[in-house]
């Protein structure tokens, strides 16, 4: 599998990343690890978790997928596999993570204690890519990287990356890195699909400039761009079907995913697939990673016979025709998950 570099790190990934977010809630154990197995044995070396995982979040499951991946890692020859893991966001925002009590904050003290966490439920003495899973605009943007510094100082973690962030706030993290001689982000990790195109907009241009690499996760928005929600279906086990009646947090998320013009989108997207012959998760995983500006997307699946799909995008190159057509749909239908 065709390897790329994470921003401008010594650190070079597979081009598909194996996400673990349904490990201990949508599939068990045993599924997990043959999902691991399968994933290594086609050539993928990067594996993306967080303290928080499995998803959604709870207190008696926060950590369970890093243990696990811990757990998998022990017969395995640590220094060829690139892992990637993340601290949760503030208690104050949009969401109270399950950690330290429901004081979360981004912080030295919570750095510390997080990764703490993280190195002894995996089971390793490093993490490769080390990152903030949302962001904390008030409050002081150096309190956060002087730590993360400090922590590749000491060889604790290898590189730092930002999840779910905006250009505004990766832009002024490059600029205090920049004025305070800290390290930079090299990656950052957000929602970006054929569904949710946003990061195009402006992002795409700051990390081109700036060499920060996105990790695309979601690139089957949630499983929505299979198809597996059109048509009113609700399928036994997914995470929306679940979220379409669970707490008003995840009914929005729902809504945000599967409504009217995502469906469309979908439907159209569908129809190119079947056009030239393609699974539309190979066909949807292979346009995430053809940009320019994506070492490696993430996927993450919840049973074994998911994977090949998208396996087979690693081997695959989009024609011009092909990707005129998507863009063809999303002219039409601009932004449908808003």
């Amino acid at each position: 599998m065709k390897q790329n570099r994470l921003g401008s790190s010594g650190i070079v990934v597979s081009e598909i990343c194996l996400g673990t977010m349904t490990f201990g809630e949508q599939c068990d154990k045993q599924e997990s690890f043959r999902i691991l197995d399968r994933a290594t044995d086609a050539g993928i070396d990067f594996i993306d978790t967080a303290e928080i995982y499995p998803v959604p979040p709870t207190v008696d499951k926060a950590g369970l997928t890093e243990t696990w991946l811990g757990e998998w890692m022990q017969d395995k020859d640590r220094d060829s596999l690139i892992i990637a893991t993340k601290i949760a966001g503030a208690a104050h925002g949009w969401f109270n993570p399950p950690v330290r009590g429901g004081k979360a904050a981004l912080d030295g003290h919570n750095i510390r204690k997080a990764l703490e966490g993280s190195l002894r439920r995996l089971k390793t003495d490093y993490i490769d890519l080390y990152q903030v899973h949302w962001p904390d605009h008030g409050m002081r943007t150096e309190d956060t990287l002087e730590t993360l510094h400090d922590l590749v100082t000491e060889g604790k973690i290898r590189s730092i990356g930002t999840s779910n962030e905006n250009c505004y706030g990766l832009m002024k993290s490059l600029w205090t890195s920049d004025t305070k001689n800290l390290k930079r982000y090299d990656t950052i990790q957000n929602n970006f699909s054929i569904n949710n195109r946003r990061f195009e907009d402006e992002l795409a241009l700051a990390c081109r400039k700036e060499q920060v690499s996105l990790l695309p996760y979601s690139p089957l928005a949630g499983g929505v761009l299979t198809g597996k929600y059109n048509d009113g279906k609700q399928p036994e086990g997914a995470r929306f079907t679940q979220y379409l009646t669970g707490k008003a947090r995840q009914r929005a998320m729902a809504a945000r995913f599967i409504n009217d013009k995502t469906l469309e989108t979908t439907r159209r997207i569908i129809d190119i697939a079947k056009n030239f012959n393609l699974d539309v998760a190979t066909l949807a995983t292979a346009w995430s990673k053809q940009h320019d500006f994506v070492p490696s997307t993430i996927v993450g699946v919840s049973k074994l016979e998911h994977l090949d799909p998208i396996l087979a995008a690693a081997d695959l190159h989009l024609s011009e025709e092909i990707l005129s057509e998507i863009d063809l749909v999303s002219k039409d239908i601009p932004y449908p998950m808003g």
